[in-house]
């Protein structure tokens, strides 16, 4: 799995030009799906994004975590993360998994994830065409493959 973690002070999602999900202060997650990936993915991804610190405290270093600071999470599914751009102009996404393997594990991260925050988790709609809006704070802006973990 890859993601891309973006800390935000708000971030929303638009389907057909209708609001679907909007949060404050916290995480924007897209979520790549790899072929390979597994439920061992998704817990070591949410361990690491429920305590990674990247807020800042007091004296204005990174030393907090979202729950740290009781923030807000908006996951959206991003099949296009695992582009390969080697051969051409044209991505392949060979990489990315089918959606009949990619939704039971985005669901499964978004349930998880609600479990480990003690909150809800907000997200996208899977395969839907989505605007994204966000304000990135910082800006900090983290790529984590599961894959990669040493």
């Amino acid at each position: 799995m890859i993601v891309v973690l973006q800390r935000v002070s708000e971030a929303s999602v638009s389907i057909q030009g209708k609001l679907f999900s909007k949060i404050g202060k916290g995480l924007l997650i897209l979520l790549g799906i790899g072929h390979h990936d597994s439920s061992e993915d998704v817990d070591w991804l949410v361990g690491k994004l429920s305590n990674m610190r990247i807020f800042s405290d007091k004296e204005g270093k990174m030393n907090l975590s979202l729950k740290d600071i009781e923030g807000e999470a908006l996951v959206v599914s991003q099949f296009t993360l695992l582009a390969s751009t080697k051969k051409g102009n044209r991505p392949s996404f060979t990489e990315a998994a089918k959606p009949e393997v990619a939704l039971p594990l985005y669901e499964l991260f978004v349930k998880k994830w609600q479990e480990e925050l003690n909150k809800p988790v907000k997200t996208g709609q899977f395969a839907a065409d989505m605007q994204i809006a966000l304000v990135n704070d910082g800006p900090v802006t983290i790529y984590i493959d599961s894959k990669n973990r040493s």
